[in-house]
């Protein structure tokens, strides 16, 4: 009888930590460590956001998209006016973008139902 108990109660506890570790409707962004990329992770998300990021002219951007259902679009935007990649219902698959001056840029990332994840990279300068 103890024993049923003492395996309920673990299944219990096991099943209370897995829920909370899945990500909820929607999106989570995590930065790196050392501020350089960051990744989006999207759960049925249906809504757009922004994140930002300091880029320096010429650096080089990896962008890994790993859709699973639903359209993505994102947008990379510079606050002085340049844009340097626009993108609609993206799929999965890497791709670069190079920026052409020293700026702060707002990802803009609209969702419609979308579950996957982006991961964005700065690679700095000079990488061909």
């Amino acid at each position: 009888m103890l024993f049923r108990k003492l395996s309920a109660g673990i299944i219990l506890a096991a099943m209370l930590l897995l829920s909370a570790c899945a990500v909820p409707n929607g999106i989570m962004i995590l930065e790196n460590l050392n501020g350089t990329g960051f990744t989006m992770d999207l759960t049925q998300f249906n809504a757009e956001t922004n994140y930002e990021l300091s880029l320096t002219e010429g650096d080089v951007l990896q962008v890994e998209v790993s859709r699973d259902s639903g359209k993505i679009a994102l947008t990379v935007s510079g606050k002085n006016g340049s844009e340097p990649y626009t993108g609609n219902n993206l799929a999965s698959g890497i791709f670069t973008i190079t920026v052409s001056e020293t700026d702060e840029y707002v990802f803009r990332i609209t969702g419609k139902d979308a579950t996957g994840k982006i991961l964005v990279k700065n690679l700095g300068s000079g990488v061909k």
